[in-house]
């Protein structure tokens, strides 16, 4: 079923796996080849994105052969306090820390009591990894990152993407500072503070009338057309290097714990491709002797108004079927997700769930986490808060466990979400109408 329905990439496929065959030689450090999750196919290092074989994705096949744990662990702990101190882990030459980049990646992972006391959660056992602090205050600075490494190698001139918003940012954001021009495409009618950022940095900001998988097919088309040739489109024709910035949330998270997996974690789900680079990327540092081998769980966190892969997981079903999105939560608002049946995989081998909540649950969930932990969470961060609250409150996630709850973006980003919230009392400058409010201890 998921080969059937990937056949609309076929044209396509064909045209981007031929040009892997004239790809120069790179040096992408430890990856080694493309590999096609469906069937095994390997291709050489390229701008592909869809196997020519059975049209399923490709992603980043390693060699990891000769790498000493001790040693791996000790290169890790003594690298830069970004992403780069994964270079040994990732499709980046050597010599990635030296260039221009925005360096985003070791962002704070919250011990989080006050929001565990409100939730019933076991002290010490909550954990909040707040990827807001990246340079454009989103995790996407992750995956550009990647992204763009291997548009340098493979000779892009121009760096794009479709977008719900932050992604939008982040490639602006990372052209600009690696002197590249950038083009990215958007839903016309995306919040105005995501708009804004974006166009800030001085590339070209187009939007397109509809929702985002609307602008993902107008992308695919002009890969495919004499006007986009030396365009690298982040999450398109780079897409298999791009998806591996989000195993660095793993990475860290399980460093920053002192290097043990979370038995729980909960991941907001967009594509999904998140969800299945974290799961990546913790199996990845098991098969490194990096941390010890034992089970943990990931689930996954959608907002009720696009759900297609927590309408699937409940109903059983293997097949997403794709759905109209409607919901505050538009950095998730992806109707039709390209790897919504791997995240089903995931959570069911894991153990885990997905599940989904209301957009007045979001923003309860975004007060909360502000209230308890001074985290301020755009709507993905409302998202995957709310999930939790509500695994727990109906016994699926276990409140004794070590569980860490991803946000993934700043709440300046999402203001009209909660653009009810405001001034406790307005007074006179004068004590007594200080006291009159009831403000006094």
């Amino acid at each position: 079923m998921r080969k059937m329905r990937r056949k609309g990439l076929a044209s396509m496929a064909v045209q981007t796996v031929a040009t892997s065959t004239d790809t120069p030689s790179v040096d992408l450090g430890p990856a080694a080849a493309l590999s096609c999750r469906e069937c095994g196919h390997r291709v050489p290092l390229g701008p592909v994105f869809a196997c020519e074989e059975c049209f399923g994705p490709l992603e980043i096949a390693y060699d990891f052969s000769g790498y000493d744990t001790e040693e791996l662990r000790k290169r890790i702990e003594a690298g830069p306090a970004n992403i780069w101190r994964y270079a040994p882990l990732l499709p980046v030459p050597a010599d990635v820390a030296g260039k221009p980049n925005l360096n985003p990646g070791w962002t704070k992972l919250v011990q989080a009591d006050h929001l565990a006391a409100e939730l019933g959660v076991d002290a010490g056992r909550l954990f909040v990894k707040d990827d807001s602090g990246n340079p454009t205050h989103s995790f996407k600075d992750r995956v550009v990152a990647q992204a763009l490494e291997a548009a340098r190698a493979f000779g892009f001139t121009t760096l794009s993407c479709s977008s719900t918003g932050n992604l939008a940012g982040a490639v602006g954001a990372a052209a600009a500072r690696a002197g590249l021009r950038s083009c990215v495409f958007i839903p016309h009618d995306l919040e105005q503070g995501k708009v804004v950022m974006a166009a800030i940095y001085g590339g070209e900001l187009v939007g397109i009338e509809g929702n985002y998988d609307d602008v993902n097919r107008f992308c695919s088309e002009l890969i495919g057309d004499p006007a986009g040739e030396g365009w690298g489109f982040v999450n398109v024709n780079l897409r298999p290097y791009y998806a591996e910035g989000s195993k660095t949330l793993a990475y860290e998270i399980c460093e920053q714990l002192g290097w043990r997996l979370p038995d729980q974690i909960v991941v907001p789900i967009a594509s999904g491709s998140q969800l299945t680079k974290v799961d990546k990327g913790l199996r990845e540092l098991i098969a490194l002797g990096l941390v010890e081998d034992k089970p943990y769980k990931i689930f996954g966190a959608q907002a009720e108004g696009c759900s297609p892969v927590s309408t699937a997981f409940k109903a059983g079903h293997d097949v997403v079927r794709p759905q109209k999105p409607d919901t505050i939560a538009k950095s998730l608002a992806i109707g039709n997700p390209a790897d919504g049946p791997y995240v089903l995989d995931i959570a069911r081998r894991t153990g885990g769930a997905v599940e989904d909540v209301t957009d007045a649950q979001i923003v309860d969930a975004i007060k909360l986490l502000a209230r308890t932990e001074g985290i301020f969470a755009e709507t993905a961060g409302g998202v995957t808060v709310g999930v939790t609250k509500k695994l727990i409150e109906a016994g699926v996630l276990d409140p004794a466990k070590t569980t860490v709850v991803l946000n993934t973006g700043d709440g300046l980003k999402t203001l009209d979400a909660v653009a009810g919230t405001g001034l406790t009392a307005t007074i006179r400058p004068t004590l007594d109408s200080f006291r009159e409010a009831g403000l006094a201890s």
